[in-house]
């Protein structure tokens, strides 16, 4: 089957990449999990103290069941910070908190790339789970049309990781600002928050490496076909 060919050694670098930036989010998240802000406050505290702030008062902030199931719904404006983040005072558990604040930010500000990102979700979605058949179809009866508009369909995917991209980094960049300049974390404090977010960020960077991979493998499978 074609899915086993050749090709897949160009999947084989973004899975083991997506490992990686996994095993390196997790291993920051634990190692600063145990270092608690001075300030004493938990994220869930901070992330409403930020909101209030950044006159982002009519965002809620709910717990939500998970390991780092943490994120913001711009749907009903809803932060949901997961188990292990909500009530914690730990520095990763606020520095979480606060990347979510980013995200209710941008909300506020109207941010570009997160509309843009936000009215992809739908079309990304359906042609994520049309690629595949679609693809194979043109693959079972040698219809060369039919393998573009696969291909077509699932570079949606990658387009929207180059979405998020500016995204994510734009929220974290300003979690770490609000967290020094109004005095959340200080000194060593920030230096773990940034650890987090920074491991955290490659995974959103692993997602566009692997999916350019994936398109790659596509559109070889596609041109040998047609040879």
């Amino acid at each position: 089957m074609f899915y086993w060919d050749w090709t897949m050694i160009l999947v084989i670098p973004g899975l083991l990449l997506g490992l990686w930036a996994q095993m390196r989010v997790s291993s920051a998240f634990k190692k600063y999990s145990a270092v608690h802000a001075r300030n004493g406050m938990s994220a869930e505290e901070v992330a409403r103290s930020m909101l209030n702030r950044a006159d982002c008062g009519d965002v809620s902030v709910r717990s939500v069941s998970g390991n780092l199931t943490d994120h913001y719904d711009p749907r009903n404006n809803t932060l949901r910070l997961s188990d292990g983040v909500y009530g914690s005072t730990s520095v990763a558990a606020i520095g979480v908190a606060a990347h979510e604040c980013g995200h209710a930010m941008q909300q506020h500000e109207g941010y570009a790339p997160l509309k843009l990102r936000s009215a992809l979700v739908p079309v990304v979605n359906l042609g994520s789970n049309l690629y595949f058949p679609i693809f194979l179809l043109g693959l079972l009866f040698s219809w060369e049309p039919l393998l573009y508009v696969g291909i077509a369909c699932f570079a949606l995917t990658l387009v929207f990781s180059l979405v998020t991209l500016p995204v994510e980094f734009n929220a974290s960049g300003r979690a770490l600002r609000v967290l020094e300049q109004q005095g959340y974390l200080s000194g060593e404090e920030m230096d773990g928050a940034r650890a987090v977010l920074n491991a955290a960020a490659m995974t959103y960077v692993a997602a566009a490496i692997s999916s350019l991979l994936q398109l790659v493998r596509l559109l070889i499978i596609a041109r040998d076909r047609r040879d």
